[in-house]
This record gives structure tokens, sequence and C-alpha cells, in this order.
């Protein structure tokens, strides 16, 4: 990612939304920095897709969003994982039991949930670290 699309755009991308997913795309992306300090993982921040998307050097991407329009009537935004590993399935076996998923690839929220942020910062450190393990 590097410069392309940058923190600028990630902002934009955010500010774009819809207004039911700025205030928990924001959250979100705040979780994915403070996890990444606390880990001391350094974070690229970019544009993938036209969503924000974030990777650490040894970490699987992690993207944030608006759902497809097939998912909306279940979510109005999400975090994503790369689908073709289990950190979905890690994750609801673990820490993120009960939450909403798009099967290997998203964790949905709706407008106005609290973030579970003990949950999900499992579920973006193993992300981040996925390649260092």
């Amino acid at each position: 990612m590097g410069k392309r699309g940058g923190t600028d755009a990630v902002g934009a991308a955010i500010e774009a939304a819809p207004e039911p997913a700025r205030a928990g795309l924001r959250a979100l992306r705040a979780l994915i920095h403070r996890v990444a300090a606390q880990e001391g993982v350094a974070l690229d921040e970019g544009l993938r897709w036209g969503q924000p998307a974030f990777l650490a050097a040894k970490g699987a991407s992690l993207r944030i969003g608006v759902p497809s329009k097939a998912m909306r009537d279940r979510a109005d935004f999400a975090l994503y994982v790369h689908c073709q590993t289990p950190l979905i399935a890690g994750f609801l076996q673990g820490p993120g039991a009960g939450h909403q998923v798009e099967g290997t690839r998203a964790v949905l929220f709706r407008q106005g949930e609290t973030l579970d942020e003990a949950a999900l910062g499992f579920l973006i450190r193993q992300a981040l670290t996925w390649h260092a393990r």
C-alpha cells in the first residue's frame, strides 16, 4: 500500500461512507492503530478496493468498510480479514463468540453498536502478526 492512497485517502474514504457507518469505521480505525502500537507493529495504511486497508509487514491485511448491498440488511459496517485464513473461525471459537460474521471474511456491525474492543483486539492482533507466527 505504501503511499498509494495513504492516510488522507483513508480518512476521506471513511468520511464518504454512509452516515450509519462513519462513527463505527472511525472507531475500528483507531482500534487497529492502538493494537498495532501495543504490539510494536509498523502499520501501512491505504486503500484497497476503495476501502481503508491496514497491513503490517508480517501480517494479513485488514480492511474496514461498508458491506455489499446484499449484506446491508445485516450490517452497516464491517471489519474484513483475509478470507483464506482461519482468523474468523479462531475469533468465533475464542473471544468473538456470538459476533455476527460474513463467512470467513468479515465481522459485521450495526450503527451505534458498542464495539467489544477486547475481542476485536484479539482478532486484529492475530491478523497483524499472522506471518510472524
